[in-house]
């Protein structure tokens, strides 16, 4: 049975256990929560990053989130982990969020509205440098 892209958009939010706002991502970030950042070079350059978030390619993200994956991000360090995905409106975050979800990161969710929303509400940003990049 094929399916809209609006529906497995619904489906992907249906399974995230909190969606968060950006202020809220904020918060989160402060208590410890992990921020991932899936957007492109281009975006990031031209926007900015969240300072403090994990800078990881969206091709990769499944493998580099997984704590027992080999190839998983020394941040990543277990399961529980809360992890926020950002991309640059929020629809693709949601779609990764729960590509998280299903690898047994039951503490991932997205951020509504993604970067745009951010820097309109102008939370911190701090410029790209891919040389500081993990």
């Amino acid at each position: 049975m094929t399916k809209t892209v609006e529906q497995l958009l619904d489906e992907a939010r249906s399974q995230l256990p909190n969606r968060l706002t950006p202020e809220e991502t904020l918060r989160e970030m402060a208590a410890g929560a992990l921020v991932v950042d899936i957007r492109g070079d281009e975006q990031q350059r031209q926007d900015g990053l969240i300072p403090g978030a994990l800078v990881i390619r969206r091709n990769v993200l499944e493998w580099r989130c997984d704590p027992v994956s080999p190839w998983h991000h020394p941040a990543i360090t277990h399961h529980g982990q809360k992890v926020v995905v950002v991309c640059n409106e929020g629809y693709q975050s949601s779609l990764a969020a729960a590509n998280l979800q299903q690898l047994g990161m039951k503490q991932a969710t997205d951020m509504m509205g993604g970067y745009s929303r951010w820097k309109e509400l102008g939370l911190p940003n701090v410029p790209y440098d891919p040389d500081a990049l993990g």
